[in-house]
């Protein structure tokens, strides 16, 4: 297979591979998919390749994204789409609380979807500073 693209792509691509392996594999431990660390891999070694050294390093011999490109920001577009993910998921799991956790259909969908614009207006206005926790269950 051959694949072509600017070198602007190509970095971008880097990102989109690693974002993708740390959604898949960060939290999994010792039980990672080897497949998605292979092709981390193989696309960074490309990366030295073209001269994009400071981009990838060896470490145990198998190369890796370098401490240079995991420090370089895109943690912080992982924070923020992890940030908009919990607040999301948090929101639908309220609203469908505060509604019995009744199955949604067209008769309720309304209601739903305008209890969890409430909860994301709250989360967006206030974070979870305005969130409790019954003392009784703690």
């Amino acid at each position: 297979m051959k694949l072509e693209l600017t070198r602007k792509q190509f970095r971008r691509l880097l990102d989109m591979v690693y974002i993708g392996n740390w959604i898949l594999n960060s939290t999994r431990g010792e039980d990672r998919i080897p497949d998605y660390d292979e092709v981390e891999s193989l696309l960074f070694a490309k990366a030295k390749e073209e001269g994009m050294g400071v981009l990838a390093e060896v470490y145990e011999g198998e190369v890796i994204p370098s401490r240079a490109f995991a420090e370089g920001g895109i943690h912080e577009a992982i924070m923020d789409y992890e940030d908009n993910v919990f607040f999301d998921i948090l929101a639908e799991d309220l609203a469908r609380r505060d509604m019995d956790d009744v199955p949604i259909d067209d008769s309720n969908y309304a209601e739903l979807a305008s209890r969890i614009d409430a909860y994301i207006a709250e989360f967006e206005e206030h974070g979870t500073d305005n969130l409790m926790v019954d003392s009784d269950i703690m």
